[in-house]
């Protein structure tokens, strides 16, 4: 077991961008939605109020506002982009194999190319469906539909906690997003250049 884990941890991306983004990248990004995320959604629900000020009013309008929280997401969305680099590497712990390989055999090299255009891939479905859940701006009041809640209530104006600093930690996550597709793209580039320069050495 733990000459298994020691391969693993040795089986590193075979190109610097790879290297980068895995180990610095990754490693600030879950940082800041560790930390930071918590700290501008952690009490979110508390301080979402309406007009009326009611608990079940303020329950059922977070819901419409927020269908699935902020900081779920995020965190869905590292687990799920990390699938597919984490799949290539166990699969090359389990063969024992190192960077060299990846770039010396033509399997290798493809099947690392697939696992890192997976990952761009499900960036890309995270980018669509962040903008579609979140949109770019935060608005500082929010129009309830609570028409479901009884004839009384129809639209209901609820007030949104600390609507800038989600705004700058949305195009954060969105940035993000972007510099991960673009390092992905560069890896891709990185892989196929050492590969064709591999080949004009040999």
């Amino acid at each position: 077991m733990y000459y298994f884990l020691l391969t693993l941890y040795q089986v590193k991306p075979p190109t610097v961008i790879g290297q980068f983004h895995t180990l610095f990248f990754g490693s600030i990004r879950m940082f800041f939605l560790g930390v930071l995320g918590f700290a501008v959604y952690g009490n979110e629900a508390l301080h979402f109020s309406c007009d009326p000020d009611k608990r079940e009013i303020n329950l059922f309008c977070y819901n419409q506002f927020r269908p699935i929280t902020p900081q779920v997401f995020w965190a869905l969305q590292l687990v799920i982009v990390l699938v597919p680099g984490a799949t290539f590497h166990l699969y090359a712990a389990c063969k024992s194999i190192n960077q060299e390989c990846i770039l010396q055999k033509p399997i290798y090299t493809v099947i690392y190319i697939v696992s890192v255009l997976l990952r761009i891939s499900l960036e890309v479905i995270s980018f669509w469906l962040q903008i579609h859940l979140f949109g770019f701006q935060v608005k500082p009041l929010y129009l309830c539909d609570a028409g479901s809640l009884g004839k009384k209530f129809t639209i209901i104006k609820c007030m949104v906690p600390e609507h800038f600093e989600k705004t700058i930690f949305l195009i954060a996550m969105y940035t993000f997003t972007v510099i991960t597709m673009v390092l992905c793209i560069a890896e891709i580039f990185e892989i196929i250049f050492r590969r064709l320069c591999l080949l004009i050495k040999q």
